[in-house]
Order: C-alpha cells, then structure tokens, then sequence
C-alpha cells in the first residue's frame, strides 16, 4: 500500500521548534513585478499573500517588533551582479532601479525607520549584513512572509535556521505562482527546516512575545538611571 507523504514522514520530520523570545519580521522581496497582471514573474498566490500580509505587517508594527523588509535589485551593466543567477533566470533581469516593477508593493512597504536589505540571490542571507544585524539585536526568531514560496522564501527559510535562527513561515502570507510548488515548499519547510503556521497563530506568538520585550526595555531603562 502506497503511502501518503504525511505517512511517510511521520516520525522522522517535522518536529516543532516554536517561537523564541525576541522576533523579527521578514518581508521578503513583496515587488510588483509579481503582482502586475501581465508582468512575467505575475503570480496570484503573491497578490493573495500580499493582502493577508497587510494585516501581519499592521499587528507587528504595532508590537513594536523589528521589521526588514528586502528587495532584489541589479545595478551592474547586464545584470552581472546577479551572476549565474540571471543566466539562469534571465526574467529576473527586470528588477533593476527605475523599473516600475521593481517598487515595494502598495500597503506593505518600508516605513522610514524600517530596514530594506537590497539582494542579488535568492536568500535573504546570501550576501548582505541581514544574519549579523539580526544577531546584533538578540533576535532569535525570524517571521518570514513574501515570495516567492519556491525561490527566495524556501532559500531564506534554509540560511535562517542555518544561521541559528527559529524559523517560521506564515502560510497565508507566502506566495507562489502555481500552488503545486507553493505546496510542495511548504511541506518541505515544515518537515525540515521551521514552522509553517496560520497567520492567526502567528499573531498570537507575536503577541505573547510583548511581555518578555516588555521586561527588556524596562531594565534597559533601569540600568540607565
């Protein structure tokens, strides 16, 4: 008898690893190229995921909990600060300053005092300060939303947990340009490498993390008086 793949990793993967004490979000790569209808990287899961994120971005903000939010932009001649990358994936040559496509999309920007880490790779980590910034913080947990689900939010999710970091993935908050993929993703993440959770129980750990905030910022203050 075949076995279904939640059989078949049962007991083997996807154990749970949880929130920590000090969390951060990461919006990964929400640019309109992949929410303008016609574009080449066009993909409805994005749009989907773009309006969930809205709310995870309004509670996160509100918590006062730390946000960076990253892009993907080339600035060489021919794109060659994208490597093999863009020989690879010459569509994403699309993403370079100027281009209407390469703008946050509308409702889940950067505010002025949040951090846009620019990339030219898939992971969030790949390159850029974005591991070293976070350790900096005490940061140990990082909320990823974003796109793609296949691509920068699956190398994203590996280089986090590589990098020391719980890792968590909010599902309706990812998106992908075919669910097939975007499903296929999810389960892998889950299974090895963080926690895909519903954006609802990702609004409660984000609130549950407040009081421990709460007592740091208090001593902080108490030490300097």
């Amino acid at each position: 008898m075949s076995q279904s793949a939640q059989q078949n990793y049962e007991g083997v993967w996807g154990g749970r690893i949880g929130f920590g004490a000090r969390p951060a979000m990461l919006m990964i790569d929400f640019m309109k190229a992949y929410t303008t209808p016609g574009a080449p990287l066009f993909a409805q899961g994005v749009v989907d995921a773009v309006v969930h994120s809205r709310t995870l971005l309004t509670a996160a903000r509100e918590l006062e909990i730390p946000i960076v939010h990253t892009n993907i932009l080339y600035h060489a001649n021919g794109c060659i600060d994208g490597g093999i990358w863009v020989k690879k994936s010459p569509v994403m040559m699309l993403l370079v300053p100027g281009s209407p496509f390469a703008e946050f999309c509308d409702g889940v920007e950067p505010l002025p005092n949040e951090v846009a880490v620019t990339k030219q790779y898939a992971s969030a980590f790949f390159g850029t300060s974005l591991a070293a910034m976070l350790h900096a913080q005490g940061i140990d947990t990082v909320v990823i939303a974003g796109c793609s689900t296949s691509g920068c939010v699956r190398a994203s999710a590996v280089d986090a947990v590589q990098h020391g970091f719980r890792t968590i993935v909010v599902r309706e908050c990812v998106g992908d340009r075919h669910p097939g993929p975007h499903e296929a993703n999810l389960f892998d993440i889950d299974a090895k490498y963080g926690d895909v959770v519903s954006l609802s129980d990702a609004m409660k750990s984000l609130a549950g993390s407040l009081p421990a905030r709460g007592r740091s910022r208090l001593a902080a203050a108490k030490s300097r008086e």
